[in-house]
């Protein structure tokens, strides 16, 4: 038979037929999830060489570093809380992660992730010394960074300390005029002193002070003795984790005695023997924190009252940690664990502390690849089965066509007699193979109610499968991550408008938008009925509701003084969106502060000018308005414009059709501003109008809506000039995400 009749032959074959019709089906459904869950549009590519090597996915994690503040270390508040401004540009107010694997390898530091922060506080500069790994050599160095307004922006200094073996734990203290730092190197079974030599960049070793692979060190001087606290898990019946060690001497450089009840911890890693950071003193009273390691290593940190150190004894009690915990999970830098802290006390007798965090747990890259392909070979074993039981696959393989040479090998084929082997031990299991699955075919029969059952579970299983290995091979770690602005993060205010009809709808939709990243604040516009109480709501960030004296769409863009940032995104309570396209958005007007930054495009065209739909937008090439129901935009600047004495009559209109709003805000913007552009389009991987559920949409009458703001935009353009003598093509930005 020639190859081409037999391809014939295959391709109109029962199995081939039901191969593909189940790789199409399967193939859509991955299509179909992936639109919905997994945002397709990929993070803008490194413009610099260097950054093209960091922040790889990294099974140890994707650590960062963020600053905290307090009256006291029992109240420490991360940085976005104190709305501290350095200028008025987008980049701030900053807000936490400060330090991150991307700053220090833009800085000319290759870095998979940043931990272990320790402070040294100089004056009003302070030091921020941590474990770096290196993207390179995969292994941790010590690096540094200046920070000269009080943390809200770093300068990385560079690595000063880079050994041959792996470096954390940048313990850094002064005694006696010098400046000392004792890194984690257990790799190298010792634990070493190293003294600045040249303040902060250059240090040379003083001593190795012990001879014990020592974990997170730490050294104090309390009570006339030095104290040295560290966890040595190479010793016999050692529990990872949950093993503590205290060690003392009268000499900074030792000798060094062993505590008498040393392991002073020798217990479950949950419970914080492990060391977390720098031990303080607050009120005479000495702390020191240690790592819960219970679900994954690094997982929280806890904190311990001491109240007896002495040679033969040891005693602490666990006391409140004094920050809140992250309640974003895997949006909140830290929201899968946070393992280490630093605080100290500033010369203000305000307390500044860092803490390191991560979004995912250990390991979570090689876990998802683990689950994901294990998903979809279940599937695909699934699909094989099902074809079995339906006669359509038969598992006669025609070997004696494929094993050309299963003939008697001569002397020049001597060297193929292996291959003979292994095609005879494939022949035997195909064979075997053969006389298992004959008895199964036909067991399902498609015209019986049992048959017909029985496929559509397994349809159901095995789109479940091919739904989770999606999720877990390409949907990352699920995270709606944050972009940054000249390596600051920031965050803006969510602001919604609604009553009391769509309260059903509010509470999803705060429940949603509370775990955004970069959201600090969601501000309830409520414009009708009796509003309901904050704890009703399941928010992560800090919930407030406004409640206005009467019923007006104005009421959206009312001045509140009490707003803290800068941005504020506009978004109607009825759209529901990924937080990573709420992210892309604050990405984009970060970029362009001075415009309106939305999600869906308008036009406005002809004479009288008539309002049209994005699908009309697209088909003419361009926009001319952006919804300010779905934008962002800068508060001050867009609420002052719309309640100046000129847009009086605009407000009458807006109350009037009780419409157009958002259509008065585009021709504030378009007329009042000095930038040629005013309005910018970002694309939503998907949007889902909520209220279409509900019944209770304002523009339920599509032809009468569009009617309705057609004359407000004749009324508009008479007052404020004409909105159509621009026109934005789609596609226009080289981020690619206004296509």
């Amino acid at each position: 038979m020639s190859p081409g009749r037999r391809w014939r032959r295959c391709v109109r074959s029962a199995g081939f037929l039901f191969a593909a019709s189940a790789a199409l089906l399967l193939g859509s459904t991955v299509a179909l999830f992936a639109w919905l869950t997994v945002s397709p549009f990929p993070k803008p590519l490194p413009l610099s060489p260097s950054s093209a090597s960091g922040c790889r996915p990294d099974g140890e994690g994707s650590w960062s570093v963020g600053l905290f503040y307090g009256d006291s270390p029992f109240s420490l508040k991360p940085i976005e809380f104190w709305n501290v401004w350095d200028n008025e540009t987008a980049a701030w107010p900053v807000a936490n992660p400060v330090v991150t694997c991307a700053s220090a390898t833009d800085a000319g530091f290759p870095s998979n992730f940043v931990a272990d922060p320790f402070l040294y506080i100089q004056e009003d500069i302070l030091y921020l010394f941590f474990e770096t790994k290196n993207s390179v050599t995969l292994q941790g160095d010590i690096g540094v960074a200046r920070s000269k307004d009080k943390g809200a922006t770093w300068h990385h200094l560079g690595i000063v300390l880079d050994e041959e073996w792996h470096l954390s734990y940048p313990y850094v203290f002064s005694y006696q005029d010098q400046i000392y730092m004792m890194p984690e190197g257990s790799e190298k079974a010792d634990l070493r002193l190293y003294r600045a030599v040249n303040f902060p960049l250059r240090w040379t070793l003083e001593k190795v002070i012990l001879k014990k692979p020592l974990v997170d060190s730490f050294l104090i001087n309390h009570q006339g003795y030095f104290w040295l606290f560290g966890s040595d898990f190479s010793s016999v019946g050692a529990k990872k984790n949950g093993e503590l060690e205290i060690w003392y001497s009268s000499s900074l450089l030792g000798p060094w005695k062993p505590h008498k009840q040393n392991p002073v911890h020798n217990m479950d890693k949950s419970l914080g023997a492990r060391n977390a950071g720098r031990p303080f003193t607050s009120k005479g009273e000495l702390y020191r924190p240690g790592q819960d390691c219970g679900g994954t290593y690094g997982q929280r940190i806890r904190l311990f009252n001491v109240k007896v150190l002495a040679k033969d004894e040891y005693e602490e009690v666990e006391v409140p940690l004094g920050s809140d915990e992250p309640q974003k999970g895997s949006n909140a830098w830290n929201g899968a664990r946070y393992h280490h802290l630093d605080v100290q006390r500033l010369t203000s007798d305000q307390w500044v502390a860092v803490m390191d965090g991560d979004r995912v747990p250990s390991g979570d890259v090689v876990r998802r690849l683990l689950i994901g392909y294990s998903a979809f070979g279940a599937a695909i074993v699934l699909v094989i089965l099902s074809g079995v039981f339906l006669s359509a696959i038969k598992c006669n393989l025609p070997l004696s066509q494929c094993l050309h040479f299963s003939r008697k090998p001569n002397d020049v084929l001597r060297s193929q007699e292996h291959h003979l082997q292994h095609c005879s031990l494939f022949r035997w299991l195909c064979s075997h193979l053969n006389n298992m699955t004959s008895p199964l075919g036909g067991r399902i029969r498609p015209n019986t109610c049992t048959g017909q059952s029985i496929l559509a579970i397994i349809f159901v299983v095995v789109v479940s499968l091919t739904c989770i290995g999606t999720h877990y091979v390409y949907g990352g770690n699920g995270a709606g991550e944050a972009y940054s602005l000249k390596g600051h993060y920031s965050q803006f205010t969510l602001v919604t408008m609604t009553y009391d009809a769509r309260l059903w709808n509010l509470k999803m939709y705060v429940k949603h938008y509370s775990r955004c990243t970069s959201i600090q604040e969601i501000l309830v516009v409520w414009n009708k009925g009796q509003p309901p109480n904050v704890t009703r709501f399941d928010s992560a960030v800090p919930l407030r509701i406004r409640v206005e004296k009467r019923n007006s769409l104005n009421n959206r863009f009312n001045v509140d003084p009490s707003i803290k940032t800068r941005a504020v995104l506009e978004l109607d309570d009825d759209i529901m969106m990924t937080c990573d396209n709420i992210e892309r958005g604050f990405k984009i007007w970060r970029d362009h502060p001075d415009r309106i930054v939305g999600f869906y495009p308008r036009v406005a065209e002809g004479k009288p000018l008539r309002y049209r739909d994005e699908k009309y937008a697209r088909k003419q090439g361009g926009y001319n308005m952006i919804l300010a129901g779905a934008a962002f935009m800068d508060h001050k600047l867009a609420f002052e414009r719309y309640w100046s004495n000129d847009t009086k009559i605009g407000r009458d209109i807006v109350d009037k059709f009780f419409n157009c709003e958002d259509l008065l805000m585009n021709f504030l913007y378009a007329n009042a501003s000095s930038s040629r552009k005013t309005i910018e389009y970002v694309k939503p991987s998907w949007a889902l109008d909520t209220s279409k559920f509900s019944g209770v949409a304002i523009s339920r009458n599509t032809q009468e809506h569009y009617q309705v703001r057609s004359e407000c935009l004749a009324r508009f353009s008479e007052l404020y000039g004409d909105l159509a003598a621009n026109k934005w093509s789609f596609g226009s930005r080289k981020d690619g995400w206004d296509v």
